[in-house]
């Protein structure tokens, strides 16, 4: 008795391994990869050393523009994550349709009505393999609270971001709507 318990118990741990090697690999949903263009750019952006003009609007008011020297990239892209379409748990949550034209193809993804993610459409440009831009359509909604996010990526003709755009509003019940515009240009 005191033998199978035993046994029974290092054949519940060895199948409960916390080792992800020996797990199953969560397979992406099939879509665009967002947040490995997003890691990709951060890593190239640090290591060439390149500057950001940023220019912030909020309320239709005055924008406001500085330069930075040394951007933490990390940071700079990390409102871009929210675009990720591509988690298993997405699988046949989007519709997907291309276009080819003069060497460029359009790749649009978007969300089907049933479907309970904040990202209702990505669009991703490219010439072959490299991206050119990505914009994406962000909306949250509840009976407190609404935000929406319009954001756009521009790459050039090497792959290398060159400049974004987030345009958003968000409203709070009981409170004006608050809306910003937040772009930057990477200077080389």
């Amino acid at each position: 008795m005191i033998k199978t318990a035993a046994l029974l118990l290092l054949g519940c741990s060895a199948a409960c391994s916390s080792d992800p090697s020996e797990r199953p690999a969560r397979q992406p949903a099939g879509y665009f990869d967002v947040p490995g263009l997003l890691d990709a750019q951060v890593k190239q952006l640090q290591q060439q050393g390149t500057a950001l003009q940023k220019r912030v609007v909020l309320r239709n008011g005055q924008p406001e523009t500085t330069r930075l020297a040394a951007p933490n990239w990390a940071n700079e892209l990390q409102l871009f994550y929210q675009a990720d379409i591509n988690k298993p748990a997405l699988r046949g949550a989007y519709q997907a349709s291309a276009t080819d034209s003069a060497g460029l193809t359009r790749r649009t993804f978007r969300r089907g009505p049933e479907v309970d993610h904040p990202v209702r459409e990505l669009t991703v440009l490219q010439a072959g393999p490299v991206v050119r831009e990505l914009t994406a359509t962000v909306s949250q909604d509840n009976p407190l609270f609404f935000s929406g996010k319009q954001f756009r990526m521009r790459f050039g003709a090497d792959g290398t971001l060159s400049s974004y755009e987030v345009r958003g509003q968000q409203k709070l019940i009981a409170f004006d709507t608050t809306r910003y515009i937040a772009s930057g240009q990477v200077v080389q």
